[in-house]
């Protein structure tokens, strides 16, 4: 804060001659001193700041959101190399310009990077079947104002922009499909992912619930993987309900 310098004493009053003293007539009065300058007002302090991050959960409380690993049937388990958050802090959100999409994002876990957008906290894990290969990644991400919609919409989008790409593990064409799936969050689209290379399938969920979005990536060696990444998708919204 500026410190502000005290106003200077305007009166300063010079001594006159001893000759005009004794010339004074008798009985005259002394000039009135000059009345002193008022102070000068301080400024008023700026009011603070709004944060931007009130009311917003942290990577904690999204943390304790996830499905549990009771959520899960038997044979799955954790990979702690996948479980990540951003504690009890926020991290600045950013938004990289994306002309075009690297559609091969659609195939790895934390695929809500391809919008370039990110929020300002995160919680993330995913368990897997050894025996199977299958896996059930699950990411809730939350932003500030009205971008949670924006990522949605974004998302919402995303096969026409990524009708189809090649996976970097079979090296094989991976087919995308997109449709909207009613009753999950304030929103949510369903991305399904087939190859000829592959057995069984993946969908992708992405449903909004408030500032949150979640999503989920679900892998089946019987089928599409749709059911089992809806099922995952209300069980994160169920649980953001109230909160976010």
């Amino acid at each position: 804060m500026r410190q502000i310098s005290t106003a200077a004493r305007l009166l300063t009053v010079a001594a006159l001659p001893l000759a005009l003293t004794a010339c004074s007539f008798p009985g005259t009065k002394a000039p009135a001193a000059a009345p002193k300058a008022a102070p000068a007002a301080a400024p008023k302090a700026a009011a603070p700041s709004a944060d931007p991050n009130k009311g917003l959960l942290t990577g904690t409380q999204l943390k304790a959101a996830l499905a549990p690993a009771s959520f899960f049937r038997s044979g799955f388990a954790v990979d702690p190399e996948l479980s990540r958050d951003t504690g009890n802090t926020y991290q600045e959100p950013a938004t990289a310009d994306v002309p075009t999409p690297d559609c091969t994002k659609l195939g790895a876990t934390s695929w809500t990077e391809i919008t370039g957008i990110t929020g300002v906290s995160f919680a993330q894990n995913a368990y897997v079947d050894k025996n199977s290969s299958e896996e059930f990644a699950q990411e809730i991400d939350v932003y500030r104002g009205t971008t949670a919609t924006t990522v949605l919409d974004a998302l919402g989008k995303i096969a026409m922009a990524c009708p189809s790409y090649t996976d970097g593990d079979t090296h094989a064409k991976v087919t995308v499909t997109e449709k909207p799936l009613p009753g999950v969050g304030d929103g949510a689209w369903a991305i399904t992912q087939t190859s000829t290379a592959w057995q069984g399938g993946t969908t992708l969920v992405a449903a909004r619930v408030g500032t949150s979005v979640v999503t989920v990536l679900a892998s089946s060696a019987k089928d599409s993987g749709l059911a089992g990444g809806t099922k995952l998708a209300k069980q994160l919204t169920a649980s953001l309900q109230g909160k976010a």
